[in-house]
């Protein structure tokens, strides 16, 4: 039936829950566990990708239902959160309605906080998307931690991240968004600062939180802004708040928003997806976030933090679409973002040495493509490019993990540590090889399938100049690779490989013996610049850069100069010393680069494999019969019932008919002739290309009618525009590789030193090796003009008014101190004590001749007063 869910959909709010016990769990009582609490963190993963699993097939099979009642023309009704809303048809393809359902916490007037679930096709991808990723993260962080001293509270931190970001995705309401949104902000800023005793390390954690800090002010003014605005007609129309998604969509698309609120709304939460997603101008943190572990910037630049804001745009798409009329301009406030971030971040890898920045920035510009998509009204190539982008970012992002941790001693620097790591590493090779070519756009990788149809998709939709940009990033991802990659597996082994190599060489029979004085305990080669610790070392690799480019070191893009010898020991950074790290990192035997073990090898083979596979979910290229993607993740633009979708009956009716029946839907089914309101389909072009001049998103419902979602349109996929992106993607990759081996191994002059020759060449690369001194104009300029004076300001406040009062008090009280003591204390208090003291004293003294020792005195006195007290007794009774 089309009205039936499931367990698994009906119960997906427990896919946060369990990593969110786990979290606790492992807080609590993990250091006691044997593995320390890191098979809670697993186990915990595991468990929320079964349930992903068992909630995406339900999603699929409830999708598949849904169609096969197409003929019916079936109206079914789905009860959630409070209410029920109607699911119509179009053509054959019905509208399947979200699964929703909410419990509320706190219910006051038209305002109602509560936590609940909105299962569709995009959080079904996503849930899984995480889940999975993050289960791989974890299992690679079982060797890649190993021996660190907070390893416990490593695999407690980046549980709750996954289930932050898996609290958001399910959320049904933006009150439980912003919890997901502020739990990874968190998690993000304890990972990101795991080594804190390197400063570089704690600075950077600080920066991405404080940077985070800013866009996320967007966050609370959007949801406010649109709840104020929304929630009387939620209330009148659909029996909900104004925080539901569910409602907020239906308000943007309804023709009855106001436009002021609907961009004012959009603006501060695109300013906070501008935040969390790295886009400029906001993106200067997310380098800087590469101290953390490897682990965390996989899981953090692939599936969770960065893609939030993505999935926020995507989540609340009709209010954006209408905000900016999407459909109706050739540029916007998101598109005109997303395409300076795209280029501004590729450029900058190029003059990046350590490779997690290389892979920091394709990521900014890799979200710009997404956010460009979203922008120019290609949802579904920008929501599939978030599916194949977190295989292929994960799987490089764990390679160069890989790197570190067994060929280059754990040094992320490219031009100095690494080289010729192909023949050592042959299969971590191989995977970032695949994950390249897939990060490029090459067929049939998965990333030609999802950024090729962004491209396309963007032209297409009226969005000409901005599909230009997104060619020329796609020529630049390919070039900033193919560096990174010839850099660190191919050429002459330098720094640590090439020092490690040579002692190999030199010593390999008494080497494979464990002679060697010169390997550590841990079978690996120390650093010339004295002993190394490999964790801290990560961290101090990845710290900001700072200052101007050390042009003395390099040539073109931060190459080599000619006086350097690329495999002088000497060029090393010396390593950090403070003993933070995963201690032990192979056996013994493996004195130079290796393979890395099999918990590391896994993760990083089933990611490139996925790479390789995952855009056949969504070929375009090969027909209808392969999009599978659009089939079960886009929603369908229909306009539904509007009078049934407000008078629906409550949840607590429906569970009392029975879950049975509202599982069904056999006792809630209605004809859709006496509720469906048309939606006009869409109009065929010449050529096949569709354009709609109305319906959902174009025009406002008809009277009666609801929509929930826009009718965007699809571009139709021919191999004439692909091979275009094709060829500037191909002339990318070679000719970034014939520049490399000219400027790497056949040392070229007119190449070598072309930044200290010429003087444009010279301002163009100090120019991008300072990041467009943007991080020099917000902490010297932005935040110092603002900081420094609110700092004095606050200094003033501080001495004048309340250290004022403060001393104030302190005078006062001194000064009534003093009175009480001379007055109180000296002359009442003490008075009366010394007073009764000398009275006493001149008692003793006047009594004192009584005192004689006389026998007859005493006797005189006694008998006296015995006379005395006879007469006074005569005296009383006469």
């Amino acid at each position: 039936m089309l009205g039936a869910t499931g367990w698994f959909l009906d119960n997906a709010w427990l896919i946060p829950i369990i990593p969110g016990v786990a979290f606790a769990l492992i807080i609590l009582i993990g250091k006691r566990l044997p593995m320390q609490g890191s098979e809670l963190g697993v186990a915990s993963m595991a468990a929320s990708l079964v349930l992903s699993v068992g909630a995406a097939y339900q999603w699929i099979q409830r999708v598949d239902d849904a169609g096969g009642h197409s003929e019916a023309g079936t109206l079914g009704l789905i009860a959630g959160f409070g209410r029920s809303l109607t699911a119509a048809q179009e053509e054959g393809a019905a509208y399947v309605q979200p699964v929703i359902r909410s419990w509320t916490w706190w219910e006051s007037g038209g305002a109602s906080f509560g936590y609940g679930q909105h299962i569709d096709g995009l959080a079904v991808m996503m849930l899984f998307l995480v889940a999975f990723i993050s289960l791989l993260v974890q299992i690679y962080s079982l060797e890649y931690v190993r021996g660190d001293r907070r390893y416990t509270h490593f695999f407690a931190a980046i549980t709750l991240f996954s289930a932050g970001m898996l609290v958001m995705v399910l959320g049904e309401n933006m009150i439980q968004v912003i919890l997901g949104w502020e739990i990874m902000g968190l998690c993000s800023f304890l990972l990101i600062g795991h080594w804190w005793e390197d400063e570089a390390n704690s600075t950077a954690a600080l920066k991405a939180f404080l940077t985070v800090r800013v866009g996320d002010i967007g966050l609370l003014v959007g949801t406010s802004v649109l709840f104020f605005g929304a929630n009387d007609w939620t209330q009148e129309n659909l029996g909900t708040s104004g925080f539901s998604i569910q409602g907020l969509s239906a308000w943007a698309l309804s023709g009855e928003a106001s436009e002021t609120v609907l961009l004012w709304g959009a603006v501060a939460l695109f300013i906070a997806c501008i935040g969390k997603s790295g886009q400029f101008p906001l993106h200067t943190w997310l380098p800087d976030a590469m101290a953390g572990p490897t682990p965390v910037s996989s899981l953090l630049h692939s599936s969770t933090m960065v893609v939030a804001g993505v999935f926020l745009v995507a989540r609340l798409y009709p209010v954006f679409w209408e905000a900016f009329s999407i459909p109706d301009v050739s540029v916007n406030f998101i598109v005109v973002i997303a395409g300076i971030t795209i280029v501004i971040s590729a450029l900058l890898a190029f003059v990046q040495d350590d490779i997690k920045k290389v892979l920091a920035y394709s990521t900014v510009s890799q979200l710009g493509y997404m956010m460009l998509g979203l922008g120019a009204g290609a949802w579904l190539p920008a929501v599939f490019h978030i599916f194949t982008h977190a295989f292929f970012k994960c799987c490089l992002f764990l390679c160069a993990g890989s790197v570190s941790h067994s060929g280059s001693h754990h040094s992320f620097d490219m031009k100095r540590d690494m080289g010729g790591l192909a023949k050592k590493m042959p299969i971590t090779a191989g995977a970032w090889i695949v994950a390249t070519l897939a990060l490029a756009g090459v067929f049939p990788l998965s990333g030609f399938f999802s950024k090729d149809e962004i491209i396309d998709n963007v032209g297409h939709n009226g969005y000409e100049v901005f599909m230009y940009i997104a060619l020329f990033g796609a020529f630049l991802t390919a070039g900033y690779m193919t560096r990174a990659t010839y850099l660190t597996f191919f050429g002459e082994p330098r720094g640590a490989a090439a020092h490690a190599s040579a002692l190999e060489a030199a010593g390999a029979a008494s080497g494979r013996a464990g002679a060697s004085p010169q390997n550590d305990a841990s079978g690996h080669v120390p650093s010339p610049g004295g002993a190394a610790d490999p964790a801290l070392e990560e961290g101090r690799a990845s710290a900001g850069q700072v200052g101007v480019s050390p042009l003395e070191d390099r040539g073109v893009g931060g190459l080599s100069s000619e006086e350097d010898d690329p495999a002088d020991p000497a060029l090393h950074g010396e390593l950090a010393t403070a003993g933070l790290a995963h201690a032990d990192h192979g056996d013994a035997e493996h004195h130079g680069p290796h393979e890395s073990p099999k918990l590391i090898l896994i993760p990083v083979c089933i990611l490139a494999f996925f790479a390789l596979t995952a855009g056949f979910t969504n070929a375009v290229a090969f027909g209808e019969d392969w999009e599978q993607f659009k089939e079960y993740v886009e929603p369908i633009a229909e306009a539904s019932d509007l009078e049934a979708a407000g008078a629906a009956p409550r949840a607590s009716d429906l569970e009392a008919a029975g879950a049975a029946s509202v599982r069904s839907g056999s006792s809630i089914l209605n004809d859709a002739s006496s509720h469906s309101v048309s939606s006009p389909a869409p109009v065929q072009e010449e050529g096949g290309e569709e354009e709609h001049a109305s319906g959902c998103g174009y025009t406002a419902p008809e009277e009666g009618g609801i929509c929930f979602f826009p009718a965007v349109s699809h571009a139709e996929f021919e191999w004439s525009k692909a091979a275009l992106s094709l060829i500037v993607v191909g002339i990318g990759l070679v000719g970034s590789w014939f520049v490399c081996v000219a400027l790497y191994s056949k040392r070229s002059r007119s190449l070598v030193g072309l930044t200290q020759r010429l003087a444009p060449a010279r301002w163009g690369y100090n120019f991008l090796w300072n990041k467009y001194y943007l991080d020099h104009l917000y902490e010297q300029r932005i935040i110092r003009s603002i900081a420094h004076p609110i700092a004095r300001g606050a200094n003033w406040v501080n001495q004048n008014v309340i250290d004022g009062v403060v001393n104030g008090l302190g005078i006062g009280g001194r000064k009534t101190g003093g009175w009480v003591y001379r007055n109180i204390d000296q002359r009442v208090v003490d008075g009366a004590v010394n007073a009764s003291g000398a009275a006493a004293g001149g008692t003793g003294h006047a009594l004192q001749p009584v005192q004689s020792g006389k026998v007859n005195q005493y006797g005189a006195l006694l008998f006296g007063a015995a006379a005395v007290f006879a007469i006074v007794l005569v005296i009383v009774n006469v």
